[in-house]
């Protein structure tokens, strides 16, 4: 099963990226995490592009979204919002058919992002998304530095990360 994970981030040293990567490290057979890296080549979003032949890297976006079973968001909160990179992309998905009913997991990395998180969840239920709540975590990253073999090599992050893992599997496989 392939879980697209998407970062909210650009910086590369991002704890919202480690996270993502860190599930990838964790994911256990047959889920495969595949990190989308193609945000920051998104151009901002306007309705007028958004026809038949959208912008490369919307339909880049659209097309490794239509060949996941699943999502998994980890955006950093920028004066008490959603990062400005993970809206823009999902204004991009508003209109496309490869994103409603798809099931969704967010993982905060940080336990003061609690706006952006909740402005996430809102953001992603208007869309159709079909959030999985047991399986979107906050993650208490902030001050740690920690990189991603250092959250999977933590006990407590690393269990509870798998833990969300298996939550979205069994979601998509519908055996939860």
């Amino acid at each position: 099963m392939r879980i697209l994970a998407i970062c909210g981030s650009l910086r590369a040293q991002s704890s919202n990226l480690a996270v993502l990567k860190a599930a990838r490290q964790l994911a256990r057979a047959p889920m495969e995490i595949v990190i989308f890296d193609g945000l920051a080549d998104l151009p901002h979003f306007n309705p007028d592009l958004d026809g038949d032949r959208p912008p490369m890297a919307v339909a880049a976006l659209r097309q490794a979204i239509g060949n996941a079973q699943g999502l998994l968001i980890s955006s950093p909160e920028y004066a008490r919002g959603v990062a400005g990179v993970m809206k823009n992309a999902l204004d991009w998905l508003v209109s496309s058919t490869e994103f409603p009913g798809k099931p969704v997991a967010v993982i905060n990395a940080s336990q003061r992002a609690s706006h952006a998180d909740a402005a996430l969840r809102l953001t992603l239920n208007t869309m159709s998304a079909n959030l999985v709540e047991e399986a979107s975590i906050m993650l208490p990253l902030l001050g740690q530095n920690l990189d991603a073999a250092g959250i999977a090599g933590d006990a407590d992050l690393s269990s509870r990360l798998a833990l969300a893992l298996d939550d979205l599997g069994r979601a998509i496989t519908g055996t939860g």
